[in-house]
């Protein structure tokens, strides 16, 4: 059950209609998904995360779109946040993630969980090799 709710007539602020605009046109669709239109509650807010999301996901940088899709997927699995992981499955496969890159991708996300809780209960020191300060 969400904790806000979103506006009925979002775009009637301006600010909020500029942000959906520059959602659409930067990917280039009229969909605007649920967490857009609930950040709406707080134009200022949804600015913010807008620019930040559209900096890390939508500027060219030197990890190529699908990668960090699937980052974001492994990411929001470890989270368990259950819309990430749906929308950026989604926006994973339309870049092009084939079913074995998805499974791969879980066997990764699940064995590095695995060797992290093993670590994290063993309290394991770390090598010194490791460690980038010597």
């Amino acid at each position: 059950m969400t904790t806000v709710k979103a506006p009925e007539n979002p775009e009637d602020d301006p600010r909020v209609k500029a942000v959906f605009d520059d959602i659409r046109a930067i990917r280039n669709t009229d969909f605007i998904n649920n967490i857009w239109r609930y950040l709406a509650f707080d134009p200022a807010l949804l600015e913010e995360v807008w620019r930040d999301v559209k900096g890390v996901m939508a500027e060219p940088s030197l990890l190529d779109p699908l990668t960090k899709e699937m980052i974001y997927i492994a990411v929001s699995i470890a989270n368990a946040c259950d819309y990430c992981v749906h929308s950026h499955t989604a926006a994973a496969k339309a870049k092009g993630m084939s079913d074995a890159q998805h499974a791969e991708l879980l066997r990764l996300v699940s064995q590095a969980g695995r060797t992290n809780h093993l670590l994290n209960g063993m309290k394991i020191p770390v090598d010194p090799a490791f460690d980038t300060e010597t």
